[in-house]
């Protein structure tokens, strides 16, 4: 006994939809219903590889599912088919899901206890990411099991409490995680010390004991392979599909200003090797020669620069800088290996010349990318520490997993245009 319908084929989508308690069960069991609870930011996208497994597990089993009922086999074409709907449909919706709630809801109420570098840089991830939905409401500098057993009503009220102080006291970590359990709180703790608690490190356990993991290891070679492969394929993938509008750029940019229509820069790639960068002009022609007039790279308190408004920018120019199309002709660079999609953003000579040599071990260890941490992390909104630190997690931890994960951020960054200038 089968449900036909046209062709005498069974709906595979009615099956899916009376099978949909399935679905949902294998959501639970991957994660995808509690992360946003313990996770102080947790974006759609760090979820992808859950997702796909979530669509292929949903998949499978509706296959399997029509197979015992004996209303018709799942061809390969069509099981490939539910699978992509339900990975595109469940990011799309968890996305939306979410934007929906920060729209709706208000932000979180934060308490920040700590002084210093730790509680500094807590705050000002609060005021980079938006997408974490959270407002401090009190700031503690200092915090004892005295005071959360003395105050009568506890802290100020709050949904989260983010621990960011220098010295962590084992006694007030467990009596924090008592009160916020009693009171249904939120807790966050931002590890001291980060020399000792480094971007390279991964927790795991032993039993009831927590190890923390080092990667004091180079990349592996099969690894850098993988990169390099993904960086040929999509770059000219990305090149055949984006000719026409470089095309159209170009023919903008030569009318609007004639030509050059590309500006092309020395910059220094991995090991401090020089390269011709490509990118599409969206300065005036004599923008080089207007610069020593608007910045002193030599009296610079820091080898970086990026100018908000910068004069010689064309209206078109902030255009192509806002959506980034000004980058694609860097795709050429990528093809022919002196940069990758991913990696450090590569800066000029005059610039390098200046780095110390944390910042040149940081910033030339591996090669330069399209797009990167700072990319996804902030843009022209970081300080120069900021930007050191989230490169050194990346080049401490490169993968062709963080990889795609940057790739996909990209997408949202260039979408919002924060810190675009």
């Amino acid at each position: 006994m089968s449900l036909t319908f046209a062709g005498g084929r069974a709906s595979v989508a009615l099956w899916a939809a009376l099978l949909a308690p399935t679905w949902l069960v294998a959501a639970k069991l991957l994660g995808l219903y509690d992360r946003d609870q313990r996770s102080l930011r947790h974006l759609t996208v760090d979820e992808l590889p859950r997702i796909l497994t979530w669509a292929l597990v949903g998949t499978t089993g509706l296959s399997l599912a029509l197979t015992i009922i004996g209303t018709q086999n799942l061809s390969a074409g069509e099981a490939v088919r539910v699978g992509i709907v339900a990975a595109g449909s469940g990011l799309l919706l968890r996305a939306a899901g979410r934007i929906a709630w920060r729209k709706l809801t208000p932000p979180e109420r934060a308490i920040v206890v700590g002084d210093g570098v730790l509680a500094a840089a807590a705050k000002r991830k609060l005021e980079l990411f938006p997408d974490i939905h959270a407002e401090i409401v009190a700031e503690l500098p200092q915090l004892t099991v005295a005071d959360l057993r003395r105050t009568p009503t506890g802290l100020p009220d709050a949904d989260r409490i983010l621990l960011a102080a220098s010295h962590l006291d084992e006694e007030l970590v467990a009596e924090l995680v008592v009160y916020c359990r009693h009171r249904q709180v939120k807790l966050s703790v931002v590890p001291p010390l980060r020399g000792m608690f480094g971007s390279a490190v991964e927790l795991s356990h032993v039993a009831d004991l927590p190890v923390l993991q080092y990667s004091t290891w180079d990349v592996s070679r099969s690894t850098m392979f993988l990169k390099r492969i993904v960086d040929v394929v999509v770059s000219a993938a990305l090149l055949v599909v984006l000719a026409p509008v470089l095309v159209l750029v170009a023919a903008l940019i030569a009318l609007g200003d004639g030509r050059p229509v590309l500006f092309v820069q020395t910059r220094v790639g991995q090991g401090g090797r020089p390269f011709r960068m490509r990118k599409l002009r969206t300065m005036v022609r004599d923008a080089e020669a207007m610069l020593p007039g608007i910045v002193a790279l030599d009296r610079l308190d820091e080898p970086v620069f990026k100018l908000r408004h910068d004069p010689r920018v064309t209206r078109l120019g902030h255009v192509l800088r806002r959506t980034s199309i000004d980058e694609m002709p860097q795709l050429l660079n990528v093809l022919r290996g002196e940069m990758s999609l991913v990696g450090p953003r590569p800066e000029q000579i005059e610039l390098v010349e200046r780095y110390s040599d944390e910042q040149r071990s940081v910033r030339l260890a591996v090669k330069p990318g399209m797009t990167g941490p700072m990319q996804v992390y902030g843009r022209g909104q970081l300080t120069l520490d900021e930007r050191l630190a989230v490169e050194r997690d990346y080049v401490e931890n490169v993968s062709l997993g963080r990889d795609l994960h940057i790739l996909a951020l990209t997408v949202g960054s260039v979408v919002h245009g924060r810190g675009a200038f």
